[in-house]
């Protein structure tokens, strides 16, 4: 059994989390600029098995898609052409971000660490796991 990796995509840069090889724990893993993003995942598909990809879908509170999704789906296309085999979901996001910056703020991080924009998109990609994992319980 390999590991499911999460997106968090935005604008200018991508938090990713991952599985334990066991599909049980869902751990932030780095965050990514969009531009490196492909090779950042050829890179850690050679040294690890990925079963499956999760990414996020960002919808608003109307239930609108943002305007960010016209990118996943260039993205996404990109990604089947180069991965294959390798199966990708889409989840829902929204609250991700807010939820992220909550856990950080509770976390005991200085302010200028919580306030990393990284950390909070590495955070965002690690609650898409985990709910996805949830998800998969019921």
């Amino acid at each position: 059994m390999g590991q499911i990796l999460a997106i968090d995509y935005g604008k200018a840069r991508c938090g990713i989390a991952v599985t334990d090889d066991m599909q049980i724990i869902a751990s932030g893993l780095e965050t990514v600029e969009n531009r490196s993003l492909m090779d950042f995942l050829k890179k850690y598909f050679g040294e690890n098995k990925v079963d499956e990809v999760v990414i996020g879908l960002p919808i608003d509170l109307k239930g609108n898609v943002s305007e960010v999704e016209t990118d996943i789906l260039k993205f996404i296309e990109e990604f089947k052409k180069e991965f294959s085999d390798i199966a990708v979901h889409r989840l829902d996001e929204r609250f991700t971000s807010k939820m992220a910056s909550f856990f950080i703020s509770q976390s005991g991080k200085n302010k200028k660490k919580r306030q990393e924009k990284g950390l909070i998109d590495k955070v965002s990609a690690t609650i898409i796991l985990q709910n996805f994992l949830e998800q998969r319980l019921r």
